[in-house]
């Protein structure tokens, strides 16, 4: 289990403009460990740019974003965040495992060996399949896996359910709920409701 000091992550004022057009402005949060961010909105309504302003892969128009205190270009933020987003991020061309290696290659080991991580993500087994062999909702969990073998704090989830069955989205559930359970944030954009009884989930609509 994670041991850890409280962290936080807090947005104050944040406001993003794209095409001339306001996705949200003076939006503010704030995050401690062991909570979920639920972004709800219709699409274009701003939940992907804000993911997006906390990853540091854009600015935003307004605002600032602090990890414990601290702006996060000041801070040891990206080091302790995993992303991941609409694509699953992972090489077609090499095997399960070599992703999940190449994963722990850049990054610090978490609780979770690598074939530990496949077995609760359900592919066991499935070690030197090459991933353009995997389904769809194989290839989510497999990205999905690579949090669990890294040392990251702060889960920032774009859409995390896109490809996934009744059993995959639960799956999914109880791998957050324990991530929070142990210490862990999360930050995410889902269509689906989750369902958390045991975790303080917050919510913004965007829309």
């Amino acid at each position: 289990m994670r041991t850890t000091s409280t962290l936080s992550l807090e947005g104050t004022g944040l406001s993003c403009i794209r095409d001339d057009r306001v996705l949200f402005e003076e939006l503010a949060f704030e995050l401690v460990s062991g909570q979920i961010l639920l972004l709800e909105g219709k699409n274009g309504s701003g939940k992907t740019s804000l993911l997006r302003i906390l990853c540091g892969f854009r600015e935003a128009d307004a605002g600032a974003i602090r990890w414990c205190g601290d702006r996060i270009e000041d801070s040891r933020f990206h080091a302790q965040m995993a992303y991941v987003g609409h694509l699953d991020g992972i090489k077609k061309e090499l095997t399960v495992f070599e992703n999940l290696k190449m994963t722990l290659a850049l990054s610090s080991a978490g609780q979770y060996s690598i074939d530990q991580a496949l077995s609760k993500v359900h592919l066991q087994g499935y070690d030197d399949i090459l991933v353009q062999a995997l389904s769809a909702g194989q290839k989510r969990r497999l990205s999905l896996a690579r949090l669990l073998i890294t040392a990251n704090v702060l889960w920032i989830l774009d859409e995390p359910f896109t490809s996934l069955d009744k059993q995959g989205i639960a799956l999914i559930e109880t791998l957050m709920t324990e991530h929070c359970a142990n210490g862990g944030m999360i930050v995410l954009t889902s269509h689906h409701d989750i369902d958390l009884p045991t975790v303080d989930v917050q919510r913004i609509n965007l829309s």
